[in-house]
């Protein structure tokens, strides 16, 4: 199973929107997608019309052990989408996990348990922070999605997270590769958003996907509906930008036989 975990310690970025659209663009084209919500505030199962209700399992409860990846995912309305969802139990997870062996490695040690051949990839909805939640998640992953804002105090974010991924890289996880940076919440009518860009692109190089995510209204109002924007509005030009990232990520991605 292919395992990204879509991450940046900045809030506000586009995180969860990105990996609930991109989760939804692939399981579209014949994928067998698990979206793993890693992050407190439960914003990725919400935005795929979980309720709190049948949230019975989590990944709190993966985490310390009390239930494998089997048994806390949950479907979605999306078909082949399933994801394990968030509860606010997850933001005592890191206290909690002090005590326990390998803490650092507890969701790498549920992917090892999991069923082959259950799911084709897994997306990992990082908490916008560097603590124990994303390094298990960088831990667990192969590779890196970053999606980055296109603003100033972004770039400092960006250069924190890269510092970390060499030490997770250097310290556990050898495989761990970036797999690109997704520009999101671009505004062509401000120089700045342009800016950015392109002191991005002059950084990364090729790591930066070509498409850019704009600031797009129909993003914002399709979590409250329960929703992907693919499903909410495919013609709004947010969903638009996410499906072509999504062929530009799958691009870079080995593709599974029984989705060929």
């Amino acid at each position: 199973m292919i395992r990204i975990a879509v991450a940046n310690q900045k809030g506000g970025v586009g995180k969860t929107t990105t990996a609930i659209n991109l989760a939804t663009a692939l399981a579209a084209t014949g994928w067998r997608v698990l979206l793993v919500d890693l992050d407190p505030q439960g914003n990725a199962s919400t935005g795929l019309g979980v309720a709190h209700a049948v949230r019975e399992r989590s990944s709190y409860d993966l985490l310390l052990g009390e239930a494998s990846l089997e048994e806390a995912a949950v479907f979605t309305r999306v078909p082949r989408l399933e994801v394990v969802p968030a509860t606010q139990d997850l933001s005592g997870a890191e206290v909690e996990l002090v005590d326990f062996e390998r803490r650092t490695h507890r969701l790498a040690d549920s992917f090892d348990r999991a069923t082959p051949g259950r799911w084709d990839i897994c997306l990992i909805d990082c908490p916008p922070s560097l603590g124990l939640l994303t390094v298990n998640a960088l831990i667990a992953a192969k590779q890196l999605l970053v999606p980055l804002q296109c603003e100033f105090f972004a770039l400092e974010g960006l250069s924190q997270l890269l510092q970390t991924v060499e030490r997770i890289r250097t310290r556990f996880n050898p495989e761990l590769a970036i797999l690109g940076v997704a520009l999101t919440m671009f505004d062509r009518r401000n120089s700045l958003s342009r800016q950015v860009s392109e002191d991005v692109r002059a950084c990364l190089g090729s790591a930066v996907f070509e498409t850019v995510v704009p600031r797009n209204v129909r993003l914002s109002e399709a979590p409250s509906h329960g929703l992907p924007a693919l499903i909410y509005d495919l013609r709004c030009s947010g969903s638009e930008a996410y499906v072509r990232l999504a062929k530009e990520l799958m691009g870079r991605l080995p593709r599974p036989a029984q989705a060929a």
